[in-house]
């Protein structure tokens, strides 16, 4: 049944879903008409509120970036890269390869949303190395993992809240207080669905598998660019200039970790277990620092890892115009129809399908969290519902409709040489599944209190 359902979903997909820079462009004007028709505003007006909010997440997109880029320099280290190599080795049948890739990129997205994408693009490539699997499925398989981003270390929504005075922290601003991430991440109600998600998720990819030879999509493993192991390719062959040996020293890259670890030690030895979105930007640099070895090593993977975050360049700042049309009221607008026909007992239900609506139109953590954040706490607050649940609710409806929002499919689509609409039907059967799972757990809180 679930294979015949991915069979469905994936001509769907094929037929119907455009290229993910196209779909931005389509949500633009989709956006514009949306907000001519239920907001107060003129059509020149919205025209410049649209152009001004083209460079308004200028910041933002270069703290994603950045987050994307560490992550990715961190896969592409030797240990990491031969971790994988052994990791791939496991897979015994092309149905184990698709289980291990969803499995293995959700752990690693939930520690670093940039790094399990990352991750999950080079493992499902070393196994399409060693199995001639359905290509498209192991795919997005890795694109899965990201289902569970927002519930982890570098979830946007949740180390705002946890940064005092930080602009976006719209808990503090409502609620006067701050919510550490022992409160939010590593609450029981975010810890419980994670963990059935990284569990069932795979097994529900692993019975999507294709029954018929003919609808199985290989990929031909010697055309698979061979990625090399960066922390390799710069020894020494003969002599070097004064120039190449401080690029290849091991100690000029000491110094760079011992000030870099010095900082981290600080931070966290006078302010606890507080993660921020700089932070966490931290600890993947400097990690990604020691383990290419050498500043050469380092700035060899950033030069690789840069193509990856195309997209963010090209469509950030669509993004930040459809932000900018949003923040004219028409954000406003969606949550309060949700708000309209919440309750207690349905509120924290809403909050998550209008984040997942929201997130077509701004699929980015934090600048959905700056539009929809301080709506939600206002109605939390009236309601009296609890602000970190609340909170996270948006965070899940955000990550959840990221399966069939294709942007944050960029890098590992240009891994892979793929178009959207070719893993966009399997990643459907993730978002229906974890659609269950979110939805259990948002009721049972409900009730609970």
């Amino acid at each position: 049944m679930i294979s015949r359902l991915s069979r469905f979903f994936s001509k769907l997909m094929e037929n119907y879903l455009p290229e993910s820079y196209i779909f931005a462009i389509g949500l633009t004007l989709l956006t514009y008409i949306l907000a001519l028709i239920f907001v107060d505003i003129g059509p020149f007006e919205l025209v410049g509120a649209w152009g001004d909010g083209l460079w308004q997440i200028l910041n933002f997109a270069m703290q994603m970036m950045l987050i994307l880029l560490t992550g990715h320099c961190l896969a592409l280290s030797a240990p990491i890269q031969k971790l994988l190599n052994k990791i791939a080795k496991i897979a015994k049948t092309p149905k184990q390869a698709v289980f291990i890739v969803a499995f293995v990129a959700a752990i690693a997205s939930w520690i670093n949303w940039g790094f399990g994408l990352i991750v999950g693009g080079l493992l499902a490539l070393q196994l399409a190395k060693h199995q001639r699997v359905h290509f498209p499925l192991l795919i997005a398989a890795a694109y899965s993992g990201f289902v569970i981003f927002h519930m982890g270390l570098s979830a946007t929504a949740p180390l705002t809240s946890a940064t005092a005075g930080n602009p976006a922290n719209h808990v503090e601003k409502v609620f006067g207080m701050i919510i550490p991430i022992t409160e939010s991440v590593f609450a029981w109600w975010n810890i419980l669905p994670a963990i059935l998600i990284l569990f069932t998720m795979p097994i529900i990819l692993y019975m999507a598998y294709p029954k018929k030879k003919e609808e199985i999509i290989t990929v031909d493993p010697t055309i698979i660019e061979d990625k090399p192991v960066i922390g390799s390719q710069n020894e020494a062959v003969g002599s070097r200039t004064f120039a190449q040996k401080l690029e290849n020293s091991k100690l000029v890259n000491l110094v760079l970790v011992v000030f870099g670890v010095a900082y981290l030690f600080n931070h966290f030895a006078t302010k606890g277990f507080n993660l921020d979105i700089n932070i966490v930007i931290g600890i993947f640099m400097f990690a990604g620092i020691i383990l290419h070895k050498t500043p050469m090593n380092y700035a060899n993977a950033m030069k690789s890892a840069i193509k990856s975050s195309s997209g963010i360049a090209l469509q950030f700042p669509l993004y930040g115009g459809i932000i900018g049309i949003m923040n004219t009221g028409l954000a406003v607008v969606i949550a309060n129809w949700f708000l309209s026909i919440s309750t207690e007992h349905t509120f924290y239900l809403f909050q998550f399908l209008s984040a997942g609506v929201v997130n077509f139109f701004i699929p980015s953590g934090g600048g959905q969290w700056a539009a929809q954040g301080l709506i939600t706490m206002e109605a939390a607050k009236g309601l009296g519902m609890d602000p970190a649940i609340s909170m996270m609710t948006v965070a899940w409806g955000d990550q959840w409709t990221n399966m069939i929002q294709p942007m944050w499919a960029l890098p590992i689509l240009g891994m892979a040489g793929l178009k959207s609409n070719a893993i966009m039907g399997y990643t459907l059967l993730t978002l229906l599944w974890t659609g269950l799972i979110f939805g259990g757990m948002m009721i049972l809180l409900a009730f609970i209190g």
